[in-house]
């Protein structure tokens, strides 16, 4: 690939690239938005990229743990990360290899929207796709929320990991009229005891089925009393097409609301 163009990515990083005709991804929900728009650039995606359901790309391993050397040998002239999802030491071992890495950094829905515009237009020079521009508009129509619940929105167990700020999933939730309790706590994702937890002042327990699969029968039986609702992690968590359906998902679930389980 000869390269005739220098981007910036999310994180600042300069990104040489050429035409893009071949891309690896290492973030599931950036492996479906480049299938939904231009599925024949994909040559390579992880273990855990299961959007689509008909997905036909090489496997190069885990979002922790991607095979470098099989990355390399796919050529590709893009591969797309995300500063979360994936090791820093991986993305230095693809640059040191010579291959061009876009790192994706989101923190919100706005910060969402603009960066997968500017992964698939800036960087991969496509259109801008019609899922995109429906998920602009579908949240633009979501109204502001007239209160605010107080939630407590865990994200694992064993030892509890709950939403804390500067989050994607608390933005969206926030957009719905659910504020999690945890914000104010150190770290984006801390672990913090169950007495903690209980002791908040909760008004909802939201309990998404990824990256832990809380269930009806897995979760509410630790917050007695405690109205529940079930969400989708894909749509509360993941980037790319889902967000054009997630505001009307996520408002159903949370709508549909439970009574607390009894206590185990």
């Amino acid at each position: 690939m000869r390269a005739t163009r220098q981007l910036t990515d999310d994180e600042g990083f300069p990104v040489r690239l050429g035409e893009v005709r071949r891309v690896v991804s290492l973030v599931p929900s950036l492996t479906e938005a480049v299938a939904a728009s231009a599925p024949g650039l994909l040559v390579g995606a992880t273990d855990w990229c299961t959007h689509p359901a008909d997905l036909d790309a090489p496997r190069i391993g885990g979002t922790k743990n991607p095979d470098v050397e099989r990355i390399v040998t796919l050529r590709p002239d893009l591969v797309i990360v995300n500063e979360e999802e994936n090791r820093a030491p991986d993305l230095d071992a693809l640059r040191a290899a010579g291959a061009a890495v876009w790192t994706t950094r989101i923190r919100n829905l706005d910060q969402a929207l603009d960066s997968l515009r500017r992964l698939l237009v800036d960087a991969c020079q496509l259109t801008e796709p019609d899922w995109l521009l429906s998920a602009r508009a579908a949240w633009g129509r979501v109204p502001a929320p007239a209160a605010q619940v107080r939630a407590v929105a865990p994200i694992w167990r064993r030892p509890w990991m709950v939403l804390g700020a500067d989050t994607f999933a608390a933005d969206l939730l926030r957009r719905l009229g659910v504020t999690v309790v945890t914000a104010g706590h150190p770290g984006r994702y801390p672990r913090v005891p169950l007495p903690e937890l209980l002791a908040a002042d909760a008004e909802l327990l939201a309990l998404p089925d990824e990256p832990y699969r809380f269930t009806a029968a897995d979760g509410p039986e630790a917050f007695p009393g405690l109205p529940y609702a079930l969400l989708s992690g894909r749509h509360l968590t993941w980037y790319g097409p889902s967000l054009a359906e997630a505001p009307a998902v996520l408002a159903g679930q949370l709508g549909e609301r439970r009574s607390g389980g009894p206590v185990m």
